[in-house]
């Protein structure tokens, strides 16, 4: 373009300008390509949900978003799908193909393990991950190991995000009166009576701490973080996210 009085001398393009004798500086557009991980939960947790769908239909729906958002953006996309191991490693490309691919792969997937744990994953993904990329960790949180500080690490290297799988009734418990729990990892079983007020601000009040101990730990450590429902529709949340990013 045409030289502006305070454009850098540098910039100035010597062969335009001899040709047009007029002063030319050269405009340069910064090549932007991010790589964008989706390390998503595929546990036993993940098959839970009290409404119209279960977590992992939210997690696919999420995923489906966040890919096709790269894919506008022009950017790589890759996947992560753990348990308590890593069940499948898609690395990061680019392409409506390759997107699909992911969402197919995530939808036929039969997880070898039931179990959870994001630790695993976690340090799968920062010994594969040599360059800084932004990282969705999609998942529910239902995990007895230390995944917070091998969040931290991850985050010293790349953007990290943590986005929180929830349905309503795992913190309040339905009037269904005498009902039979099923832990989905471990297998194990148990009687609870459902109308029982005790019951009930027992169950809440667990949920709860434990809610609130995971999302403390989350801002200490300074990671952008959103929990979506099941039975909402996860664009306001994803969007508010964004916004205060």
């Amino acid at each position: 373009r045409d030289y502006h009085f305070g454009d850098e001398v540098r910039t100035i393009d010597w062969n335009v300008t001899a040709r047009f004798n007029d002063p030319y500086v050269k405009v340069f557009d910064e090549e932007r390509e991010l790589t964008v991980m989706l390390i998503i939960d595929v546990s036993g947790s993940e098959n839970f949900g009290s409404r119209e769908k279960t977590k992992k239909d939210l997690a696919l729906e999420l995923a489906a978003v966040l890919s096709f958002s790269a894919l506008s953006n022009n950017d790589k996309v890759g996947a992560i799908f753990v348990s308590d191991r890593v069940e499948k490693y898609i690395p990061a490309e680019k392409g409506k193909k390759h997107a699909l691919m992911i969402l197919r792969e995530l939808i036929e997937l039969e997880p070898k393990s039931k179990g959870t744990n994001m630790e695993e994953a976690l340090r799968f993904f920062r010994t594969t991950q040599k360059k800084r990329s932004i990282a969705f960790l999609i998942t529910d949180f239902m995990d007895e190991n230390n995944f917070i500080e091998g969040m931290k690490i991850a985050r010293k290297k790349h953007d990290l995000v943590a986005i929180r799988l929830v349905d309503e009734a795992e913190r309040e418990l339905p009037n269904i009166g005498l009902v039979q729990f099923f832990h989905a990892e471990t297998g194990q079983t148990t009687w609870v009576n459902s109308n029982s007020q005790e019951a009930k601000t027992l169950h809440k009040k667990l949920y709860e701490d434990q809610e609130m101990a995971l999302l403390d730990n989350l801002r200490k450590s300074g990671i952008d973080f959103v929990s979506i429902s099941t039975s909402e529709d996860f664009i306001k949340p994803l969007v508010k996210l964004f916004k205060n990013r």
